[in-house]
Formats: C-alpha cells, sequence, structure tokens
C-alpha cells in the first residue's frame, strides 16, 4: 500500500488571493478551482455562510511534487494555521533564498535564512494567510 499525505488548507475567505500567491510565489501548479456555486450539489441549507457562492470550495495546486488542496471554507470563522508549518526543500541556496523572500513578503520571519548543523540554508516564516514554512536545503551526503 502507498500512502500519500496531502494538505487541505483553509483560507477563511481568501483562498482564491492564497492560490495566485502560491502560483507566483513557489511557481505553484493550478489543477482545479471550484467555486460553491458552480458544484454540481449544492451544500445544505444553513451550512455556507451567506453571499459565498463565489467563494472557493476546493482547489488543488502542485506546489512541485506535491498535491496541496484549498477552500475557503464555508464561513469565515472556519480555518487557521497553528500547531504546523509545511516544509519545502529546494535544491540549493539560491533557490532557498527566492522562495523564502516571496513566502515572507507581506508576512513574518521567525528564523531568517541561515546555515545551521542540518543544513548549508535553513529559515522559518509564515506567510500573509498565516500558513507558516520551513525553508530546508538538504544537506549533501558525506
Amino acid at each position: 500500500m502507498k500512502t500519500v499525505i496531502e494538505p487541505y488548507l483553509f483560507f477563511r475567505g481568501r483562498c482564491e488571493e492564497a492560490v495566485e500567491f502560491y502560483e507566483a510565489a513557489l511557481e505553484a501548479k493550478r489543477v482545479m478551482l471550484m467555486r460553491f456555486e458552480e458544484a454540481p450539489d449544492q451544500p445544505p441549507e444553513g451550512m455556507l455562510a451567506e453571499g459565498w457562492g463565489k467563494k472557493v470550495m476546493h482547489a488543488s495546486v502542485w506546489i512541485g511534487e506535491t498535491m496541496v488542496m484549498m477552500s475557503d471554507g464555508c464561513g469565515a470563522d472556519e480555518g487557521g494555521f497553528d500547531g504546523f508549518r509545511l516544509s519545502i526543500a529546494p535544491e540549493n541556496e539560491e533557490q532557498a533564498k527566492k522562495i523564502f523572500d516571496a513566502l515572507s513578503s507581506g508576512g513574518s520571519v521567525e528564523m531568517p535564512l541561515g546555515k545551521t548543523f542540518w543544513s548549508p540554508c535553513y529559515g522559518m516564516c509564515t506567510d500573509k494567510f498565516g500558513v507558516g514554512w520551513m525553508v530546508n536545503v538538504v544537506a549533501e551526503q558525506q
């Protein structure tokens, strides 16, 4: 059995903006984006916040070799990104700096990029949507 973990992120009404951000910052490739009003079956009465028909019910993007799924959720109170970070492993320090700078733009830096005992280039940031990231260039094995 092959098991794959695919993150599913809820953006509290900012999903389309997040998809566009990751397309620019990480060269994410959009697979699909469906709005609630486009769904073949509509959510049960009262499940969806009023005025959310144009919000994103489901989106999928490839970031490198990982499928990341996203949604606005069903209302502004749903979501939040506490207790985890997404880790991304660029091939080299130049790529790491480009990714780190793009992800941290409009967000915050918790640990600037720098050399660590396990990586020639590692840093932690949180993007403008509140998603935590670890950028980690894998050290060459001696």
